[in-house]
């Protein structure tokens, strides 16, 4: 028995030595932890327990049966943040590149398929080279079971990536199919192929970074949601992150305590300026409703003219889409309307309930949008939103115009509560575009036209840009003042709080994708 007990002791060393001192050495030069310093920071002290930290690949081919290391390139099992269960793999890059074998693949599998029978949030810590050439097809199978498991728990467990190295070929799928997806700035990548293929096959001369680092991701193409600029600060977003999130699909967020005191918010009534032509910063709009310094913004550098993010209201956990102003005067694009509709879809599967702040002129126009279907762009928005049945609210703050008033969460498409303040503009379009359609004879005919145009301008303005017509018709549940927003809110989202849509049978909808 001693002598197993030494060999077992002896095992469990050379394990959290991973590929080697030099190796250990050479990830910290680059100025990234290792695998088990991950998980050592992200979880709970003393919480984590290890799940197959003697297993080794079953390769023998080309010189493989030489090579082997005990965890063969992943580290698994299950621990707690701030007391809550989590699953977690991180791939070990001093282990062969952290590429990913037939065993590799299982042990991750095997922590999947337990977070998905317990209901815990499953957390992948990235850092790989890609398939391990030296297997195979066995490799590849790897990855499409991974893939497999990464949709059976879509909407059952949260399910977030962080790519804190190399992440390329078919790795990055299985990235892309979870909830959130997290980049460290200058050591971590994601491409389907690389810089050298992409020269081979194009003729295009591109860093790993240009192609697929951090920041491309960030902000042209989408695929990552938050960048930080170190392995510490990443790690840190996830268990910000995980705070608002529920266990699984089948629970709430966790509140945090709270006490209704003053819920007056004076500062609101001077965020938007009189003309409705000047911008103003929605996140002013946003910080003066949520609890303090409570917002965490998702995809904040990308389609910019969209906000979303979650928060605490009260102490419980909100989702929240806003349309900008600052950027684009807030319209709905392609871009935009894919970042909100798919942020919508995350919050309604795991119960957190939405507040949609409306400021919209509309979709934007041109030949580049409508080709690149912003029809069916703009039509995942409004499903998202008209699927959703967790507790929605809508507060217009300004603009609300045409077909964007509809998507952006109106009462139409199934909001439960509607308010706007009182310079709400709620239309076809604005006063002037429509005073120079309906007016248009009166104004040609007129000796002064600018004056008549001014003139027939006002008149529309006060028949239609106000939020008092749609109020009439019970489409704006209320009329507030901007100081109330807060309160009402708050007493709103508790009022909900047990709402239940009850839907025809179905396999699921086909949504526009």
């Amino acid at each position: 028995m001693s002598k197993n007990i030494k060999i077992l002791e002896e095992k469990i060393k050379q394990a959290h030595l991973g590929g080697g001192e030099k190796r250990i050495a050479k990830q910290h030069e680059k100025k990234k932890l290792t695998a088990r310093e991950r998980i050592d920071y992200l979880l709970d002290e003393g919480s984590f327990e290890e799940i197959g930290i003697l297993v080794t690949h079953r390769t023998t081919e080309f010189g493989m049966d030489k090579q082997k290391f005990y965890g063969d390139g992943v580290v698994t099992g299950y621990g707690t943040i701030e007391g809550r269960l989590v699953y977690v793999f991180a791939q070990d890059f001093t282990v062969f590149g952290g590429s990913l074998s037939e065993t590799h693949a299982e042990k991750i599998c095997k922590v999947m398929d337990l977070a998905v029978k317990v209901g815990a949030p499953m957390i992948g810590l990235n850092d790989s080279g890609g398939a391990r050439i030296q297997e195979g097809v066995k490799s590849l199978g790897g990855y499409a079971d991974i893939f497999h498991r990464n949709v059976k728990s879509s909407g059952v467990i949260p399910q977030i990536s962080a790519i804190m190295g190399p992440c390329a070929g078919g790795a990055v799928y299985s990235p892309a199919m979870t909830d959130f997806t997290l980049m460290v700035q200058d050591t971590s990548y994601m491409f389907v192929t690389g810089p050298n293929v992409v020269k081979t096959v194009t003729n295009e001369e591109v860093t790993s970074e240009e192609l697929g680092g951090a920041s491309t991701h960030a902000t042209k193409s989408g695929v990552t949601h938050r960048t930080a600029v170190n392995d510490i600060e990443c790690l840190e977003d996830v268990k910000k992150l995980i705070s608002y999130l529920p266990q699984n699909n089948q629970q709430k967020a966790a509140d945090l305590p709270y006490s209704l005191g003053d819920e007056l918010r004076e500062g609101l009534a001077d965020i938007v300026p009189e003309s409705s032509n000047k911008p103003y910063d929605m996140h002013a709009v946003i910080d003066g409703i949520i609890d303090q310094d409570s917002f965490f913004e998702i995809h904040k550098d990308y389609a910019d003219n969209i906000i979303v993010g979650f928060a605490r209201l009260g102490g419980k956990s909100i989702g929240i889409v806003a349309n900008q102003p600052m950027s684009l005067a807030g319209v709905l694009d392609v871009d935009a309307s894919k970042k909100a509709a798919r942020f919508t879809r995350f919050c309604d599967a795991f119960n957190i309930p939405l507040l949609v702040l409306v400021d919209v002129p509309g979709f934007l126009p041109g030949t580049d949008q409508e080709w690149n279907g912003i029809i069916l762009n703009g039509a995942k928005l409004l499903y998202a939103l008209s699927e959703a049945t967790v507790p929605k609210v809508t507060v217009i703050t300004r603009k609300a115009y045409g077909g964007a008033y509809d998507v952006m969460n109106s009462k139409h498409i199934g909001a439960d509560l509607n308010f706007a303040w009182p310079g709400a503009e709620i239309a076809v379009m604005g006063a002037k575009g429509a005073s120079e359609i309906i007016f248009r004879k009166e104004i040609m005919e007129a000796e002064d036209q600018e004056a008549k145009l001014a003139e027939k301008e006002a008149e529309y303005a006060e028949l239609f840009a106000t939020p008092f017509e749609a109020a009439k018709r019970g489409f704006i549940d209320e009329v507030i003042l901007p100081k109330d927003t807060r309160r009402k809110l708050i007493k709103g989202f508790s009022m909900l709080e047990n709402k239940e849509v009850l839907r025809p049978k179905r396999k699921h909808g086909n949504i526009p994708l």
